[in-house]
């Protein structure tokens, strides 16, 4: 099959096997890659392969690899494959997420892995499992193209790896140097580069630190999901915490390759040591939780919000993505991280940040979209929107970054910088001028989204109470409104700025009153409303079946519903529809918000509903079924 269209994610796949590339796990990785019968590495990793480029031949790529399997010291070879249009590579991991219909038994979904001789790797629930290719099965996306045919199969993904995009601006390239770092306080000049910057044009963290009385507590832990960690630099050193690498499985960081050297600058920009020299991050005192190996895999995405939350991350930030549609995370993904943002920190949530991306696109990071996440943008020095920076609806904030002038953070050892605008110190300095070997001019939502993941780990140094919830709704609450008046829409939020740009006092000043404010008591009804007891006003009309509405769930007990709906037309302020049907020969009733004559306004609801936590699974529902 030359071209086979595959299911992922949000998306279908048309795919192409590459005539270039294929995957090997060589038994043994000691050695050149040539002793392997390989002409070049081109990537170490990839979903748990190096990708490499076989030596010319008049052989086809099927008959290379088939070559190459036979080898002693190849455990497992596959193709590596494109999306159509795309010249990215997308390999398999060799698992697939299956998800039977609900009617079948176990017996019947055995037949169907035995059929592809399919190994089951874990049961989920009864219609929900993962599977692995064995020696004896087809490749996995080829298993998982004939398992979308099968009757007894709703989905069938196979797990796929490809490179997302690191959202640094590569053309622009002690504490000695905290007079440099203008993004934490901006007193409208560059130290040593005759440069006006918009003095106040800042993210307000020195304000902040002069609130707390200190740079923030040993006892919030960052996590910084990346590629490219110098474990060795001194900004960062002394401060790591639980390290872990998901390409090798290990706590053993992989240090060195020219390829990867976005993680280390991003750390810093949020927690670069007060060491008494070079830089310093926006929470200098908080522990430093690398994870290394940034993967499109489910597996992976799985394994590095696990790996956070399980070892104690309290705030997770991620300068990568997508704004490729074709790789938009799907439910499996997006149910990794929601659930890392509700669960984590025992129940209060680890804070979660993605960047918006740097493509100057109406559109961000499709994993920025996620309501369970604060999706990061970028100003400049001059308080303005930075050009690259990606707009949209669902951009929460802004912080200071490149696009007027760069930011200084810290350079891997292995770091080869760019040579975009020639050699010499222009690699690593927009001005060709260096402020010392282990630092290099950075921006892009990269350094954007670890600014402000710093700050928020300023409000958990006052007040480790907060939720998740309630610290993505005060940095929104407390930011500054920049650019022009006309930027922002009725509630307050711009594509541009989302609600404007961080600052870093104002929500720790808001942190430390929600620390020290005393809850009013409850309402006296709050209890009778909660089993569903009490006087409750009707008005009760027959509704037409036409529109949209949000569902928000199905009760058998009326007093449940009598609670739902109180609840939300308490804090939406919304008509509420109820829907009164038979299932299984019982009664049960259908709780929904609106209606409204566009889907556009019953999603904009949807949303407010699902980001406030409650009804996380509200979703829209046409009326027109209740004819």
């Amino acid at each position: 099959m030359a071209k086979l269209k595959i299911k992922s994610g949000k998306a279908e796949l048309v795919l192409h096997k590459s005539d270039k590339y294929v995957g090997i796990k060589p038994l043994h990785t000691r050695g050149s890659v040539r002793s392997l019968g390989v002409q070049q590495e081109v990537l170490s990793h990839l979903g748990g392969f190096k990708v490499v480029t076989l030596p010319e031949s008049f052989q086809s790529v099927d008959e290379q690899l088939d070559r190459v399997r036979q080898r002693r010291d190849i455990d497992v070879g596959t193709h590596v494959y494109h999306v159509e249009g795309s010249d990215k590579p997308l390999i398999p991991t060799g698992e697939i997420y299956i998800h039977f219909e609900e009617k079948t038994n176990e017996e019947e979904q055995k037949i169907v892995l035995d059929e592809y001789s399919l190994e089951l790797v874990e049961r989920r629930n009864e219609d929900f499992v993962v599977a692995k290719v064995t020696k004896h099965s087809p490749n996995p996306i080829k298993v998982a193209y004939f398992l979308q045919s099968i009757s007894m199969v709703r989905r069938a993904e196979p797990d796929l790896d490809t490179l997302l995009d690191e959202y640094n601006v590569a053309e622009n390239i002690s504490d000695d140097l905290l007079s440099h770092s203008w993004h934490l306080q901006n007193n409208g000049k560059v130290a040593d580069v005759n440069y006006p910057l918009r003095r106040g044009a800042d993210a307000k963290v020195l304000d902040a630190w002069n609130r707390l009385g200190n740079l923030g507590k040993r006892d919030v832990v960052i996590a910084v999901i990346d590629n490219g960690f110098d474990l060795t630099h001194p900004d960062v050193n002394q401060k790591v915490y639980k390290p872990y690498d998901l390409w090798n499985q290990s706590s053993s960081i992989i240090q060195g390759d020219p390829n990867f050297t976005h993680g280390t600058p991003c750390a810093s920009v949020a927690l670069a040591a007060a060491n008494g020299s070079g830089i310093v991050g926006a929470a200098p005192m908080s522990r430093f939780m690398p994870i290394s190996g940034t993967s499109f895999s489910i597996r992976a995405t799985e394994e590095m919000f696990k790996q956070a939350v399980q070892n104690g991350a309290d705030i997770i930030s991620c300068s990568w993505g997508t704004t490729d549609a074709n790789f938009a995370p799907g439910v499996l993904k997006e149910a990794v991280i929601s659930k890392a943002a509700k669960d984590g920190r025992n129940g209060k949530g680890c804070v979660i940040l993605y960047a918006a991306g740097n493509d100057d696109f109406d559109y961000i990071n499709y994993y920025a979209t996620n309501p369970d996440v604060i999706a990061v943008g970028a100003s400049t020095s001059q308080d303005e929107h930075a050009n690259y920076s990606n707009r949209g609806r669902e951009l929460d904030i802004v912080a200071p970054s490149n696009g007027d002038w760069p930011i200084i953070a810290a350079r891997a050892n292995w770091d080869q910088g760019t040579t975009m605008r020639g050699g010499g110190d222009f690699r690593y300095w927009a001005d060709g001028r260096s402020r010392g070997s282990k630092y290099k001019h950075f921006g892009g939502t990269s350094s954007s989204t670890p600014l402000v993941a710093g700050i928020c780990a300023l409000m958990l140094s006052t007040n480790p109470d907060l939720t998740a919830k309630e610290v993505r709704e005060i940095l929104i609450n407390t930011a500054d409104k920049i650019g022009s008046p006309s930027d922002y829409d009725s509630k307050g939020h711009s594509v541009k700025f989302g609600y404007g740009r961080v600052n870093a006092d104002k929500a720790v000043a808001e942190a430390m009153r929600r620390k020290d404010a005393v809850a009013p008591p409850p309402p006296l009804v709050e209890e009778r409303i909660q089993s569903g007891k009490g006087l409750f006003k009707f008005k009760v009309e027959r509704q037409p079946s036409s529109g949209y509405a949000v569902q928000i769930g199905v009760f058998a007990q009326y007093g449940n519903v009598l609670v739902a709906a109180e609840q939300l037309q308490r804090e939406f302020n919304q008509p509420i529809l109820v829907n009164i049907n038979e299932l299984n020969g019982k009664t049960v009733y259908k709780v929904m918000v609106g209606p409204y004559s566009l889907r556009s306004s019953a999603n904009d609801t949807r949303r407010r509903i699902v980001a406030a936590g409650k009804y996380t699974s509200a979703f829209l529902t046409n009326l027109e079924q209740f004819a």
